[in-house]
This record gives C-alpha cells, sequence and structure tokens, in this order.
C-alpha cells in the first residue's frame, strides 16, 4: 500500500512540479562577479535568485530589469544581465564595434553592472528577445540578502534616445 500511495504522488506530483518549474519559476545560482554588487556583493558570496518565466512570457521587460537569457555566445549556458536598452533606442556603447547603436526590432541591450568584468551586449551585440527566459525578481539565499530586485538604471547608463511604446 505504501509504495502504491508513494507512485501515485509520484505520478501527480512530478508533472505538477515541471508545470510550475516551466511556466511560473525557479530558484538558480548566481556565478561570477558580472552583477557586482547588486548581486554577489563579496566574490566569496553566492547569492540565489527567484527567476520568473511569467514575468517575460509576453517580453515585457523593462530598461533596468535583471533578467537570465541564452548566451549568444554560448547557447548552452543562460547569464544574467540588465537590460539597459530596448527596441527602437538608441544607446551608447562601452567598447563595441559601434559608439552609438540603435536596437533593432525584437531585441535589447543588456550589460552587466559591473562594468569591465562582464561578457555582454558591448561584446556580442543587441539580443533577441527570444534569448530571455526569466526575470529575476528576488534574492531568496543567503537569508542576510533577501530583498527584491528593483528595475533601475545607472544615470550613465541611461539610453541617449529612447523609442516611443505603447
Amino acid at each position: 500500500m505504501f509504495l502504491k500511495n508513494m507512485f501515485k504522488s509520484m505520478f501527480f506530483g512530478i508533472p505538477v512540479g515541471l508545470t510550475f518549474l516551466d511556466t511560473f519559476g525557479y530558484v538558480a545560482r548566481v556565478e561570477g562577479i558580472s552583477m557586482q554588487p547588486v548581486l554577489n556583493p563579496e566574490a566569496r558570496d553566492t547569492d540565489y535568485v527567484f527567476l520568473s518565466r511569467w514575468a517575460v512570457r509576453d517580453y515585457n521587460v523593462k530598461r533596468g530589469d535583471v533578467v537570465s537569457l541564452v548566451s549568444p555566445k554560448d547557447p548552452n549556458q543562460k547569464i544574467i544581465k540588465r537590460v539597459v536598452g530596448l527596441q527602437g533606442d538608441v544607446v551608447s556603447t562601452l567598447g563595441y564595434k559601434n559608439q552609438y547603436v540603435k536596437i533593432p526590432e525584437g531585441h535589447c541591450w543588456v550589460e552587466g553592472d559591473h562594468t569591465g568584468h562582464t561578457l555582454d551586449s558591448n561584446t556580442f551585440g543587441p539580443v533577441s528577445l527570444g534569448l530571455l527566459n526569466a526575470k529575476a525578481v528576488a534574492i531568496v539565499w543567503p537569508p542576510s540578502r533577501w530583498q527584491q530586485l528593483e528595475a533601475k538604471l545607472p544615470q550613465h547608463r541611461r539610453p541617449i534616445s529612447i523609442a516611443n511604446r505603447h
């Protein structure tokens, strides 16, 4: 009887759990220093964030959002960056092949917060919105770092020209 109940629980529980993870979100470990000081402020610390898939289901992201995406350089790797510009915006780049870039339709410009210690759009250019898979909404571990992540941009990284979005 015990095995039958356990099997029944697994039979229903696993699909429900996978549906939740696939639809709503999951917790992920943030590695590296590219998002310092917001994430992993001390090199020895590792933050875990809740990534909301639901928040990007319609590619409805804002400037300043911290997002998880498939790396344009390595499709087997997920990276976490901040959205600096949206389609139609003109951004001043930091070492990209062009000093100014108008972001094409269906794309965004992402950067790590730790300028000079990150592989981001300044390396690979505008990113297709289709590569976005989640928005980081909160730091959930360690407990001393519990906090929601705000959508904010440093003043010096605001787009030069902002597209009108309706």
